[in-house]
């Protein structure tokens, strides 16, 4: 496929100006570690709403997308869709508590909330166990698609895209720091919304595809188009729609998306003015992120279904793709080829946008954990703040390296979907609950963390596994076992909750002096804490501000109306995709409703927020 000078102008005009936003405040940046990884704690909600849509929109995202939609159909999305409970909790519960800890990192809240070895052990051990196994997992997704895109859109070996996108990004990312990350996610967000939008309208008007209304009745597509899986099918309704929405969303740790909130979200939040704003731009992101965003995606993938239908169409369409690269999630970038010049050169961009907002993001997450959590913590106590931003940008370039390294063995995005979730399968309710109760200790998420990963690893790989859940053949015939395959999830969650459970009241609570603390700076509230709460009275100790009202019952029905609202917003822009008017007037309507409800209740949390 050849570039015009239009499209290599957009291409390089955009690289140019992201690069300079990096170099212009890495002055500032590089003062201090506040200023490298949370940019003074001064953002405003706006501009940290656009930066975690902008993070979250990724070369993989358009490609994971596009893999569910051709293999399970639209309704496949719920895998993912069924986080939003999850970021609507962290709205309205707990952003207010994580900029209230004022800790520079998430990881740094477990010697806030915990006290003694176990919970130096613990920050300690999570900080390389996120930044740098889970963060390298989730780099080289990301890599990964950039190679496929690469490959087909630009014939570039794998080791070609990796260079090229990567010492852009990793150079824009060491001297910039978060500052420069939030900056350029403003103009990214924007770039990266208009590639996606303007490709998938051209593309459902190509002629092989024919408009919209040839496409939602091709014989290849129909079956593909329904928001909710097909009622009759009970184990697809179970799997798709019922275990993702009863189970997983609370259960299962996933990057962007954790139960109690962290990760680079929680570092957006510590990085905002204070708590209003720490809501306001998470509230944001999820709106945009949920009931916006997918549709050009998958409007482009249920296209790819008419041009090619499957996996052999797309590698005889391209036969330079390597074998161990071919998967459903090439369609994506193989339909962008057909796009004209100048467009092109808009998508193109668009994905490189996509490709640096989230590479810079995760090194930038993941080197504050190496820095703040662990060599600060472990390796030298009395580092100057020079010294660790040094180390933070050393750690920046080791973090991307890795990820190349490991995009290289890969083959789709589904696949690392798929261990990130099993690594983090009943993680999620010590997280949740870990601000509510006070019984919850260290050593409750040290078990959990550990029983979670053994209990998935045997339940989902091993022969025991095999024999009770079934599994896949090579040739992609189905092993029946024991147990229904999607009983996998539930299993490993009961499991590992009874394990953290029993731990948890086999061990000490943690000290009473540890608890007064973590209380009066984060004021959680609830009959979870009425234990302490009665002792500290008892011993003549003030740990309750008594202008600080209990959120959380409002933050529920909040979070309850705020699901509404996201899902009518998606349901209703399918609707009027598709054609169906009257169920998105119905739909819109209901978004109506439900945002003036909403508004209402969050204008009464507001007024309880100090």
């Amino acid at each position: 496929m050849e570039l015009s000078f239009l499209d290599y102008s957009l291409i390089f005009g955009f690289f140019a100006v992201t690069l300079t936003i990096g170099i212009v405040v890495s002055r500032s940046s590089g003062k201090n570690t506040t200023e490298y990884f949370l940019s003074g704690r001064s953002m405003p909600w706006w501009l940290l709403g656009f930066s975690m849509v902008a993070t979250t929109f990724s070369t993989d995202t358009p490609n994971l997308v596009t893999d569910i939609v051709r293999t399970n159909g639209v309704s496949g999305n719920w895998a993912w869709w069924a986080f939003l409970l999850t970021g609507l909790s962290t709205v309205f519960i707990y952003a207010k508590l994580w900029r209230k800890s004022n800790v520079l990192t998430d990881m740094e809240f477990y010697e806030l909330r915990y006290g003694g070895k176990p919970a130096k052990f613990l920050r300690g051990f999570r900080s390389i166990y996120l930044g740098l196994f889970f963060n390298i997992i989730t780099l080289a997704a990301v890599n990964l698609a950039a190679i496929k895109i690469g490959g087909i859109m630009l014939g570039l070996s794998p080791i070609q895209t990796v260079l090229i996108g990567g010492v852009i990004t990793v150079i824009f990312s060491a001297i910039g720091g978060f500052k420069g990350v939030v900056y350029t996610d403003f103009i990214l967000f924007f770039v990266a919304m208009a590639g996606a939008v303007g490709a998938a309208y051209y593309l459902v008007n190509i002629p092989e595809v024919g408009g919209i209304t040839k496409l939602i009745t091709n014989e290849n597509v129909v079956g593909k188009l329904s928001i909710l899986p097909d009622f009759s099918d009970t184990e697809a309704l179970i799997s798709i729609l019922i275990i993702p929405l009863a189970v997983q969303w609370w259960s299962s740790w996933y990057p962007g998306s954790e139960p109690g909130g962290g990760g680079y979200i929680a570092q957006r939040m510590l990085a905002a003015k204070n708590e209003n704003h720490a809501i306001a731009s998470t509230f944001f992101f999820n709106i945009m992120h949920y009931g916006v965003r997918p549709w050009p995606w998958i409007m482009v993938a249920l296209a790819s279904l008419v041009v090619f239908p499957d996996v052999a169409s797309i590698h005889a369409a391209f036969p330079g793709i390597e074998e161990s690269k071919l998967g459903h999630d090439l369609a994506y970038s193989a339909m962008l080829t057909k796009l004209p010049s100048g467009l092109l050169g808009l998508v193109l961009a668009s994905l490189g946008a996509a490709y640096m907002s989230t590479i810079s993001t995760q090194l930038n997450w993941g080197s504050s954990y190496i820095v703040n959590d662990f060599y600060k913590q472990t390796v030298k106590k009395d580092a100057s703040e020079k010294e660790l931003v040094n180390v933070g940008r050393i750690s920046t370039v080791l973090l991307m390296v890795a990820s190349a390294v490991m995009a290289l063995l890969l083959t789709n995005a589904k696949q690392l979907f798929d261990i990130l979730l099993m690594f983090g399968a009943g993680t999620g309710l010590v997280y949740i609950l870990r601000w509510f109760w006070w019984r919850i200790n260290a050593w409750s998420e040290i078990s959990v963390m550990f029983a979670a990963a053994i209990t998935s690893l045997v339940l989902t790989l091993s022969p025991l596994g095999n024999a009770l859940f079934g599994y896949k053949e090579l040739d992609g015939t189905v092993v029946e076992g024991v147990f229904p395959s999607w009983a996998t999830l539930p299993s490993i969650v009961l499991i590992t909750t009874v394990i953290w459970l029993i731990v948890t009241f086999v061990t000490k609570p943690e000290k009473k002096e540890v608890l007064y603390s973590f209380y009066q700076k984060t004021q959680p509230g609830g009959p979870g804490w009425k234990k302490i709460i009665d002792q500290a009275r008892a011993e003549d100790v003030n740990i309750v501000d008594q202008r600080e009202k209990w959120t959380v019952p409002s933050g529920i029905l909040a979070m309850v109306l705020g699901c509404i609202l996201v899902y009518c917003c998606m349901f209703a822009t399918g609707n009027w995709i598709y054609g169906n008017y009257p169920l998105a007037i119905g739909l819109t309507i209901a978004i109506i409703i439900s945002g003036v409800l909403l508004a209402v209740v969050w204008r009464k949390m507001k007024s309880d927020i100090l």
